[in-house]
């Protein structure tokens, strides 16, 4: 299974919608959004997506309501960090902060994914989880955002630029 990774979208609509036109086209069979959506216009434009979107609420989340109401009309779940999931037997566990990671306890080979700091990280920890952010996707700055794809067979991380 191959899921897409995606933070930060700050409302930038015109990168969201090539996001979405770049999932479409890797036949990603699942989006998490690791936070910072910002308005729910972007919500909007991330329904043209062909696979479910999962994820949760970042800092910058501030128009809970419109976001919340949004959701539930365009079927995505985005909940408060953390979200915890288990993909393809895999332990896949979502927040935006990654300090969140610190504390918590989680199996040898889970991925970790967040967002929040807008760098593109993607690190094996001594505990055997693999952290992955997949940065900046909200810059002016054409061919320097980025979104992920991760395998949740092998963990394999393709960090797709735009």
């Amino acid at each position: 299974m191959r899921i897409g990774v995606v933070s930060d979208t700050h409302n930038h609509l015109r990168n969201v919608r090539r996001i979405v036109e770049i999932f479409n086209a890797s036949g990603v069979e699942r989006v998490v959004h690791t936070g910072d959506i910002t308005q729910a216009k972007t919500l909007r434009a991330l329904s043209a997506l062909e696979a479910p979107l999962v994820g949760v609420f970042g800092n910058n989340d501030l128009e809970r309501d419109a976001l919340e109401t949004h959701c539930s009309e365009l079927g995505f779940c985005l909940v408060d960090p953390p979200l915890h999931l288990r993909l393809a037997q895999r332990e896949v566990v979502v927040v935006h902060d990654p300090r969140d990671l610190e504390t918590m306890p989680l199996e040898a080979g889970a991925l970790a994914l967040h967002g929040h700091t807008h760098r593109t990280t993607s690190e094996w920890q001594q505990s055997g989880v693999l952290a992955f952010n997949p940065g900046e996707c909200a810059g002016m700055m054409e061919g320097h955002n980025t979104i992920g794809v991760v395998d949740l067979t092998s963990l394999d991380v393709e960090l797709l630029r735009f």
